[in-house]
């Protein structure tokens, strides 16, 4: 059978499969979700022997030292993959829930209840907990989802998606409601692409290529999520222990991921005393820095800045940073530079804090915290799905809700219009 005629069967597959999810019971669903959970720690040794194989195709291959990170499985990344199951299964179900009712004034009662969306299918690179992640997440909210994932995790994710397939059918669910494309031919992907009429929406998880691919490409809706250039403002007033312990975090906790804090700018009012120390402190762990003027003027530490490392998402441990005049010219750099995905001020100034999050109109924006908390388990999501910076379907970390949408339900006694 061709990759095309495969891709349409199971194509159609899901669709049929999406009928039945849309009607599970909220019982139903979580049971699977927990005994999900349970055996994928059960069955670790196995997805880490897998795993094994897919790094040692990738360190032969090349792949950077942070993709590597985002690929390898042990015991506890596992686990958390089982606990961001069972805390979807703890979510409350939104499938059936009625978001609000009014009456008009010939007595018709009108409300809008939340149903599933259909059919998803997610395009994702490198990380294996994505399966696990999207399963959780589609499969509750009553979706269908088609999973395609790169060439460099294709034995991690097979193994992954059979255990929970098995699972399904154990407790007589279609496998077919979860379905991984068991190749790695681009050809498949964009097969994928043209199933519009069965497939409802797409969400590509991965670096700026594959989105832009996926949306070229694309007759289905896309979740757009091109890239995180994540900022922090020191503001005049802020605490600077405070500051130097987020601004670490955010950059060197986890530096290969779109919530690391790409550009720093500082408040030239505090830089003389802040920047030295801080400087150090990256050096020590490090961070290079790329810095205009001014900041490389009151520092060793900073090489000059080019244009467009203000546009860049390095995914490595270098840091742009700058200094400015006040806040406006914060807010006017990540208007200019920033990709809308998540941005931090540290303030101790409530006025400050509150105009910051009302003008700076990122998907995710923070007061005294690291930018690594946009995340949807770390939102209180359970898992998320993704995060999108275009405003339409979602903004933001995609948590169970978002994977849903709503109809209209209207209650007569008989109305019929004038």
């Amino acid at each position: 059978m061709s990759i095309k005629d495969q891709i349409k069967d199971i194509a159609l597959n899901s669709r049929e499969a999406s009928h039945i999810m849309s009607k599970l019971s909220s019982v139903v669903k979580n049971r699977l979700l927990t005994e999900m959970a349970e055996n994928l720690v059960k069955n670790s040794s196995y997805i880490i022997e897998e795993n094994k194989k897919d790094l040692t195709t990738g360190a032969k291959k090349g792949l950077s030292s942070a993709m590597l990170d985002r690929l390898m499985l042990d015991k506890k990344r596992i686990e958390s993959m089982a606990k961001g199951m069972e805390e979807v299964a703890a979510l409350p179900d939104p499938v059936g829930t009625v978001d609000k009712m009014w009456v008009r004034p010939n007595g018709l009662q009108v409300g809008k209840m939340r149903i599933p969306l259909g059919v998803i299918g997610i395009i994702y690179e490198s990380r294996p907990n994505v399966t696990a992640d999207a399963a959780a997440l589609c499969l509750k909210a009553g979706n269908a989802v088609i999973l395609r994932g790169g060439s460099e995790a294709i034995n991690s994710n097979l193994a992954i998606a059979g255990i929970l397939q098995k699972t399904m059918e154990d407790n007589g669910v279609p496998a077919s409601a979860l379905s991984l494309i068991p190749f790695v031919e681009r050809e498949g992907v964009l097969e994928l692409l043209k199933q519009e009429e069965l497939i409802d929406l797409i969400i590509p998880r991965g670096g700026e290529s594959l989105i832009r691919f996926v949306v070229e490409n694309s007759k289905i809706p896309v979740i757009k999520h091109y890239k995180g250039v994540c900022h922090i403002f020191v503001d005049a007033s802020a605490d600077f222990d405070m500051a130097e312990k987020i601004i670490i975090n955010a950059k060197t906790q986890r530096p290969g991921v779109c919530n690391a804090l790409e550009t720093l700018m500082i408040h030239r009012d505090i830089a003389e005393k802040f920047v030295p120390h801080m400087a150090e402190t990256l050096k020590s762990l490090n961070v290079e820095l790329r810095g205009d003027d001014d900041f490389c003027g009151i520092t060793r530490n900073g090489i000059k800045a080019t244009e467009e490392d203000w546009y860049t998402e390095y995914l490595d441990l270098i840091l742009s940073c700058k200094l400015v005049d006040n806040m406006d010219q914060a807010i006017d750099h990540i208007n200019r530079y920033g990709s809308m995905h998540t941005e931090a001020i540290i303030t101790n100034d409530y006025q400050n804090a509150q105009r910051f999050i009302r003008e700076v109109n990122s998907s995710t924006v923070l007061v005294n915290a690291s930018t690594r908390f946009a995340d949807g388990n770390q939102l209180g999501l359970g898992a998320e799905i993704g995060i999108s910076t275009t405003k339409l379907h979602s903004f933001g970390p995609m948590g169970l809700e978002d994977l849903t949408t709503t109809k209209f339900i209207v209650y007569g006694n008989g109305q019929i219009r004038d």
